[in-house]
């Protein structure tokens, strides 16, 4: 057995289309399609059943699956130890976020502190982020709400308030408090469903007997201040996102404590390298620091 027939089924598994999976890993059909076959032949058994170019796991190739993920997550893990032990003062860091709004001023802070140090982020739904941790694709996760699994670590670093934010010149914009039946004819802005922030202030609304309608509905954050400031609608904003530049008026919420947890994870079977490690005691000081 060997490990690109490993590499090649994780990836048909995941995708259960030949064509899709060839694509992705820039090989032929043919290529891939003989890879599979020699590990079935070397298993003894079959890992899909087949209809045309799409494939759909049988129960030998569920079971496969799992552990084929585990061997090839622990020789991930071996390798980024043996990169940590030779180039402690290099490495990467995978970050996963629903809530963005710390982000630059916790990258900043860890790019003087390793600047060496190459890092990627992505902003994704929280079931996109629970799938990333889960197969080990991420170091870390900045959440919001928290996740907890049998395989996460789940941290709570900042308890953060909901304002409520409208364009100056709007009908509340002399208020420094507003109730939220008083909301129920506004026209919103905000995320997608899925976002942390979105779901829960929807469940709130819900619960005083309105739906909040949304003039737009986006996956990038920063951008909903700028909409608001344009007159677009009104937005809920966590506090860390307020930005005092804005021609922006920011409201407490009376009747209602609209919080957001957010969150540091980590997979427990993950190697944390040195980069992590101190990455994540940034993080948990940057937060001890705004909650004084």
């Amino acid at each position: 057995m060997e490990l690109l027939q490993l590499q090649y089924f994780l990836e048909v598994a995941r995708l259960e289309h030949v064509t899709e999976a060839a694509r992705s890993l820039h090989v032929t059909q043919s290529s891939l399609s003989k890879t599979i076959q020699r590990l079935e032949e070397d298993l003894g058994v079959p890992l899909f059943d087949r209809t045309g170019r799409k494939l759909k796991l049988n129960e030998f190739g569920s079971r496969f699956l799992r552990r084929a993920e585990r061997a090839l997550f622990e020789l991930e893990q071996g390798k980024q130890e043996i990169c940590d032990l030779s180039s402690p003062e290099y490495g990467t860091l995978e970050l996963a976020v629903t809530t963005a709004s710390t982000l630059p001023n916790i990258l900043s802070a860890f790019r003087v502190k390793r600047p060496h140090v190459h890092f990627h982020v992505q902003m994704l739904t929280t079931q996109e982020m629970v799938t990333r941790l889960d197969r080990g694709e991420v170091d870390f996760c900045l959440s919001s709400p928290p996740i907890h699994g049998d395989d996460i670590e789940c941290q709570i670093v900042f308890i953060d308030p909901i304002l409520v934010a409208v364009p100056k010149g709007h009908r509340l914009a002399d208020r420094s408090s507003v109730s939220l039946t008083e909301l129920s004819e506004e026209w919103f802005i905000g995320v997608k469903k899925g976002y942390g922030t979105r779901d829960l202030v929807d469940s709130v609304c819900q619960s005083v007997g309105f739906v909040p309608q949304y003039v737009y509905e986006g996956d990038e954050p920063a951008r909903l201040s700028a909409l608001v400031e344009a007159g677009i609608g009104i937005a809920f904003i966590p506090s860390t996102a307020r930005n005092e530049r804005e021609q922006l008026t920011y409201l407490q919420v009376e009747d209602h404590e609209i919080i957001r947890e957010i969150a540091l994870l980590w997979h427990r079977s993950r190697y944390l390298s040195r980069t992590a490690l101190e990455f994540r005691e940034l993080v948990i000081e940057y937060f001890d620091a705004l909650s004084k």
